[in-house]
């Protein structure tokens, strides 16, 4: 069911009011009350009452589900209510104006709010107002009951006028039409709950959303802006997130230096630019020092212990009278451990939650050249070895932006001839990273220069075409995967002249709202998305893992050890499935002969290697060249290959936990753990040595969800009970082939 804005009156004329007990799967109900706020505690009453003891999970939500659903509930007082899915809790003041009192981690039992603030904040029409929040409090280092009781309002502010509680609403539509993860939620089951603020002066209404979903310690947040007051107005910033967290470290020293933000993973789908979370962030997500906390330790008082979430440049969006602005959505992940496996697995289990589509991981090839014959011989070879794409890569000769009959025509009967060999087919556009012409190009200010060296507006004539020509392209040849290389990276332009944008203020914004918007459909269509930077919370598949091209022309035996690494390095904060690698089966970047796979049956061993390097860990690679194999001993080498993934996709496409990374002189390994599925765990061991070696393994199966026992085989072997020590280890012994591996089935 999806979230409707609400429709609020003229102040002080009516007050309507409604049960805001609401059970899941029924429908939202609305409670709003006008500037009389007397008669809402009657409304918050009918909601369930808190029970601590029954709303908190005492066991690791990481290895066994929370059995603990998302709800909204009122305490013992007749003002609070609270927002709990037994992992965290939020708790909300509605009087004397609504605020954030506690936001709590029941996981460590630990508080994560030393301070209250407003809700949020927007500039309208150049003048900034708070969204809620009280005022008075003596100390932000804690905060006391007694304290949040004397606090007071400002009148300035947005004024608490109503909330409204239901289910989560689908963020975009997601087509289900491959492979996935079995057991995601779209959208995710959980609980929704809105607070309305309304301007007394003015007729406009700021409502904050939350979305908080069952099983995971993770709460979405964003706000909408209402124009009530028959004019236009002008939303020139907003931060939909002030959030006084509790300091990672107190460091005195007063010349300043590195600071480490609170242990509070945060994410919003406002991100680009970026091949990690954290540096696609950084023009959303601001950790910054306190003005209000005058009694921290730091002299300089420069503790990043304030979160502020809000764009760093607009939107400067007009409003027409009647019309809601819509922010983007936050996502607040509650850490529990400062361990980076246990935290990197959270974070991979958020994107499950809140973005699901990134489990689908088909195999794909990457062909080469765009002429009938290559392209019809690709998609016969992927058939016979269960590849599931084909795209036309980059420098293949492809062109999305010719809208010719003839060129839609052909790439129609590409698509035609591979649905009925049952292969997806795709293809490559360049965005960013390319120019156009002085007039189409963005305009930067004085002394900036765009990422990429050079790009497009997107928001000019010829961008506007550009996504015209790409949708026609799509609709008229049935192609379903778009590898969008140069994706916007947040550059501004300074122009006044292009029709889709004012000038600088609102120019980033109008154009990430262009390319969201775009992969929005392609997810509807059920397009599928490979984007190199972080678009994963706007409807993207898959970015790279991260690696350097130019590695690719390195030898064939160092490029394996890379490809390793790189898995190893990348899966820290992403799945398996949300990454590319790359195996260039034709020469890439140079390198010659000694880095080239080609003829494959001449290098079969290194193509064998390279498959099972990136298949055992759950990844799939751009497999780029004209064919996949060129015999049949070839052939049917990649055909057990692809067999062997399939039998264990849905463990190997799981979490991995990190064993011993790549380095060309021992045995490496990673494991993967799911509790879920029969098979808890698949231990996969590379040797990279050219001799047989045997080695025991001290393996942790924490995470796989067993206790005493595991039952383990290797290789398809008659499974062997292992007993666990008391800290969930085993010990395996390994006997790997010469620059060969061996793997390892737990249940």
């Amino acid at each position: 069911m999806k979230t409707t804005f609400c429709s609020v009156q003229p102040p002080c004329r009516t007050r309507v009011c409604a049960l805001t007990s609401v059970p899941r799967g029924a429908s939202f109900l609305l409670l709003l009350v006008g500037c009389c706020l007397p008669g809402a505690a009657t409304e918050i009453a009918e909601l369930t009452l808190y029970d601590a003891a029954a709303r908190s999970w005492e066991d690791d939500w990481l290895v066994r589900r929370c059995a603990v659903e998302a709800g909204v509930f009122r305490t013992q007082r007749t003002d609070e209510i609270v927002l709990c899915n037994g992992l965290l809790r939020r708790t909300f003041r509605l009087k004397p104006n609504g605020a954030t009192v506690g936001f709590d981690n029941l996981m460590t039992e630990e508080t994560i709010l030393r301070g209250v603030k407003p809700e949020a904040s927007v500039t309208i029409d150049g003048a900034a107002y708070d969204i809620g929040g009280l005022k008075g409090q003596p100390n932000y280092a804690f905060l006391l009951t007694e304290w949040v009781d004397a606090l007071t309002v400002d009148p300035k502010a947005f004024q608490y006028a109503g909330f409204e509680v239901g289910e989560p609403a689908e963020r975009l539509v997601w087509k289900q039409v491959r492979h996935h993860a079995p057991g995601v939620h779209w959208p995710p089951e959980g609980v929704a709950l809105r607070l309305d603020y309304r301007l007394p002066a003015r007729d406009i209404v700021v409502s904050v959303h939350y979305e908080l979903y069952d099983g995971v310690p993770v709460l979405s947040k964003w706000i909408t802006i209402q124009n009530n007051t028959g004019q236009p107005i002008s939303v020139d910033g907003f931060k939909s997130e002030l959030l006084a967290a509790v300091e990672y470290s107190s460091n005195p020293d007063q010349s300043g230096g590195a600071y480490h933000p609170p242990n509070l993973h945060v994410e919003t789908d406002y991100a680009f630019c970026g091949a990690a979370a954290m540096e696609a962030q950084r023009f959303s997500v601001r950790w910054v020092a306190d003005p209000e906390y005058q009694s921290q330790v730091n002299y300089p008082r420069q503790n990043p212990c304030l979160l502020e979430v809000g764009p760093d440049l607009g939107p400067h969006v007009a409003l027409a009278p009647g019309e809601t602005f819509a922010s983007f959505h936050t996502f607040e992940l509650v850490l529990d451990s400062f361990d980076r496996e246990r935290n990197g697995l959270a974070q991979r289990r958020m994107y499950r939650v809140a973005a699901p589509w990134v489990t689908e991981n088909s195999l794909m090839m990457h062909v080469r050249f765009a002429d009938r014959e290559t392209v019809e011989r690709a998609i016969d070879q992927c058939a016979e070895v269960g590849f599931e794409m084909a795209i036309l890569t980059f420098g293949s000769g492809v062109d999305l932006e010719d809208e010719s009959a003839e060129n839609l025509e052909k790439m129609r009967q590409y698509a035609v001839y591979a649905q009925g060999k049952g292969v997806e087919m795709g293809a490559y556009s360049l965005l960013a990273s390319r120019h156009i012409d002085d007039a189409n190009d963005v305009v930067m200010p004085e002394g900036q220069q765009p990422t990429f060296g050079h790009s497009p507006c997107l928001l000019s004539p010829w961008g506007a075409d550009y996504f015209r020509k790409l949708r026609q392209f799509y609709e008229k040849t049935g192609f379903t995967l778009l590898e969008h290389d140069g994706s916007y990276p947040g550059d501004v332009c300074a122009t006044t002249t292009h029709p889709g944008h004012a000038g600088l203020d609102d120019s980033r914004w109008k154009q990430w709202r262009t390319i969201s918007e775009f992969y929005r459909e392609c997810r509807a269509r059920g397009i599928y998305l490979n984007v190199p930077d972080y678009y994963y919370l706007g409807g993207s598949n898959k970015s790279g893992m991260g690696y350097r091209e130019t590695n690719w022309s390195l030898p064939r035996a160092e490029q394996v050890i890379h490809t390793r690494q790189n898995i190893y390095d990348g899966t820290w904060s992403i799945s398996p499935s949300m990454g590319w690698m790359f195996v260039p089966l034709t020469e890439y970047q140079g390198g010659g002969a000694a880095a080239t796979i080609e003829p494959l049956d001449e290098h079969l061993d290194h193509y064998e290697r390279m498959l099972y390097s990136n298949l055992a860990f759950g990844v799939q690679a751009c497999y780029r060249g004209p064919r996949l194999y060129d015999t049949e001993r070839t052939k049917t080498m990649v055909q057990q290959a692809v067999a062997w993934f399939k039998q264990y996709r849905d463990i190997l496409e799981s979490d991995i936990v990190h064993g011993r990374r790549a380095d060309g002189r021992d045995v490496d390994w990673m494991l993967h753990v799911n509790p879920e599925l029969e098979e808890k765990g698949l231990l996969v061991v590379f040797n990279p040595l050219p001799e047989a070696v045997e080695r025991t393994l001290e393996v942790n199966l924490y995470y796989t969800g067993l206790g005493d026992v595991a039952h383990i085989a290797e290789r398809g072997d008659p499974a062997t009970e292992y007993a666990l020590a008391r800290d969930f280890t085993t010990h395996l012994t390994a006997h790997v082939p010469a620059n060969g591996f061996t793997w390892f089935v737990i249940r």
